[in-house]
C-alpha cells in the first residue's frame, strides 16, 4: 500500500504525524528564542536603584529614599526588586535590542507608608517594554508613552 493511501484509510496515522511535526517545530522554536535572549544582553547581571519616575503627562515622581527601590537582572532571567517597604521576585526577557518585558512579579504585602511609589511601581511593571542606557544610567520605558523609570547603577554595599 502506497504511504498516501495509508493516510487516506487511516486518518488518525496522519493526526499523529502531524501533531509530532507540531512538538517538534514549536520544541526548536522556543529554544532559539530562549538563547537569543539570554545571550549578551546589556541588562543581565546588573543592579539599579530608582531616581525618578516621569509620566507621560510630564508629571515627575522622585523616590523618598532611592535606596528603597532597587532592580537586580540575573543572567538567567531572573529579576529581584525592593520597592519601598516590601520585595519581590520575577522574570524578565529581551527579544532584542532595547527590548524588556517583565512576567508577574510575586510581591511581598506589607503596607507602605503615605508617599510610596510601591502601588504605581507594582501596577505598572508588566506594561514596562523597552529600555535605554545612557550616560550610565536605565530608563526603563512603559508602553504607549506611559512614562520613563530612570535608574542609577546601585552602589555597592560595604
Amino acid at each position: 500500500m502506497p504511504v498516501a493511501d495509508a493516510f487516506v484509510k487511516h486518518p488518525a496515522i496522519a493526526f499523529a504525524l502531524t501533531a509530532c511535526q507540531i512538538v517538534i517545530v514549536s520544541c526548536a522554536s522556543t529554544q532559539r528564542t530562549t538563547t537569543t535572549t539570554s545571550q549578551g544582553n546589556a541588562l543581565a547581571g546588573t543592579s539599579w536603584q530608582l531616581v525618578r519616575f516621569e509620566g507621560g503627562d510630564d508629571t515627575v515622581l522622585t523616590p523618598d529614599d532611592r535606596s528603597k527601590y532597587t532592580i537586580e537582572f540575573d543572567a538567567k532571567g531572573g529579576v529581584a526588586a525592593r520597592i519601598d517597604c516590601n520585595r519581590g521576585r520575577g522574570t524578565w526577557t529581551s527579544a532584542g535590542p532595547s527590548q524588556v518585558q517583565f512576567g508577574p512579579m510575586a510581591v511581598t504585602r506589607a503596607l507602605c507608608p503615605p508617599g510610596s511609589l510601591h502601588d504605581q511601581i507594582v501596577k505598572q511593571w508588566t506594561n514596562i517594554r523597552s529600555y535605554t542606557m545612557k550616560d550610565g544610567r536605565l530608563f526603563l520605558a512603559l508602553m504607549a508613552d506611559g512614562g520613563i523609570y530612570e535608574f542609577e547603577p546601585l552602589k555597592a554595599q560595604n
